[in-house]
């Protein structure tokens, strides 16, 4: 997406670069989850025990600037949007839905904010390799793969995030 040339190594070096890299395009990350426990050692999702989520609308007041939530997951258990669905839930927050399919689109305002922000909340494809299940079972990507025989799970996942990150503005305009 962005044509980086990012050392994919546990460096300093490669550190420095990914944190320069988000500053300049002033794009933040925060993981939902503060803590959880694991029965047994691995990365899913539905892994997860005993979650304690991080205080992400306490961030919204204090980033005014924040307009737009980015989930790398979906609604299913132990998501990145299934914990922020539980959250606005627990604080009387209302998801307008704006487009129901993958990728989802929602609206909400953020209760006594005084900026009065509509802030959008955008669910992606998980990039891990075991949604890629679920990117092969999706009309679009069967389609695409049937014009374009060598189409990868890949390929989707960056022509599906490809708009989010590199045109802020085609968030607002869909």
């Amino acid at each position: 997406m962005y044509e980086l040339q990012l050392l994919y190594e546990d460096s300093v070096e490669a550190v420095r670069q990914r944190k320069e890299f988000l500053r300049r395009e002033k794009i933040g990350i925060f993981d939902i989850v503060d803590s959880a426990e694991r029965l047994k050692v691995d990365a899913t999702d539905l892994g997860m025990n005993g979650v304690c989520l991080r205080d992400l609308l306490g961030g919204l007041y204090q980033y005014p600037k924040v307009d737009t939530l980015i989930f790398t997951g979906g609604n299913s258990k132990n998501g990145p949007e299934y914990f922020f669905r539980r959250l606005a839930r627990d604080h009387g927050i209302k998801l307008i839905p704006v487009h129901t399919e993958v990728p989802r689109i929602h609206e909400f305002m953020l209760p006594g904010d005084t900026e009065n922000r509509r802030i959008r909340t955008v669910s992606l494809t998980a990039p891990s390799g075991s949604a890629n299940r679920a990117v092969g079972s999706m009309q679009e990507y069967k389609n695409l793969k049937m014009h374009k025989p060598g189409f990868t799970t890949l390929d989707f996942r960056i022509q599906q995030y490809s708009p989010f990150f590199k045109d802020p503005l085609y968030i607002r305009e869909f």
